[in-house]
């Protein structure tokens, strides 16, 4: 008789409003179901679930530590959705990967190998701190622009922002141009798209997965800008 093979769940999001709603752990619970059912071994089994409400910029997550524990002493493997589920800090990662009495799975790259996921655990980090250096060189130039103002959004600010948002999203629109595009021409589907985007750790601005109806509005946005 085979011997079952043992998975530890772990699921993160960043706030609490995200935890309320479901919506972000409604997508990585998808997403590891869909391994589950196609990419594991069987027959398996689920020993744990554990989840964290904080940033992946935080590494003292204490529900992570029980899910590490917990694989360690049970011989199991963690499964995420995602690599950044983990952790946005790519030394953490790279502590985990070195970890020789530790595996780990990521739903969305179900055939990389650690040296890949090392690969994409870099570009991620590089990414979030690109978009946070690119927030905070927004708010700068707003200020400047603005040193009477504050952020508060008066009614009459609200045309200038959906405006500012707009040309946001058109830059986001530019900086994929040369993946989508192509991707179009080849007759992809959207759904096809948004699997090339996913499993190769290209993120959204704000450092999510992409969805049809997501990469519809960005292709729309490359055919008028």
């Amino acid at each position: 008789m085979s011997q079952q093979k043992k998975y530890v769940l772990y699921f993160r999001v960043s706030t609490q409003k995200q935890g309320r709603s479901g919506l972000g752990l409604d997508a990585q619970k998808r997403d590891i179901d869909l391994y589950l059912d196609n990419n594991s071994e069987t027959p398996y089994e689920i020993i744990g679930t554990f989840t964290d409400i904080q940033s992946g910029g935080d590494n003292d997550r204490p529900e992570l530590k029980k899910a590490i524990d917990l694989a360690k002493k049970e011989k199991a493997t963690i499964l995420v959705q995602k690599i950044c589920r983990l952790s946005r800090r790519v030394s953490f990662i790279a502590s985990l990967i070195e970890d020789k009495n530790l595996s780990f799975k990521v739903a969305q790259m179900p055939y990389a190998d650690k040296f890949q996921l090392h690969i994409y655990a870099a570009l991620n980090e590089q990414e979030k701190d690109f978009i946070s250096l690119r927030t905070r060189s927004a708010l700068k130039s707003w200020k400047e622009r603005n040193p009477n103002k504050t952020l508060g959004a008066p009614i009459h600010h609200i045309e200038a922002l959906a405006k500012a948002r707009r040309n946001k999203a058109i830059k986001e629109a530019k900086r994929l141009e040369g993946v989508l595009l192509p991707l179009k021409q080849q007759g992809k589907s959207l759904r096809d798209i948004c699997n090339v985007l996913n499993t190769t750790g290209i993120t959204t601005s704000q450092g999510g997965s992409f969805y049809p109806k997501k990469v519809s509005r960005t292709l729309s946005l490359l055919e008028v800008c």
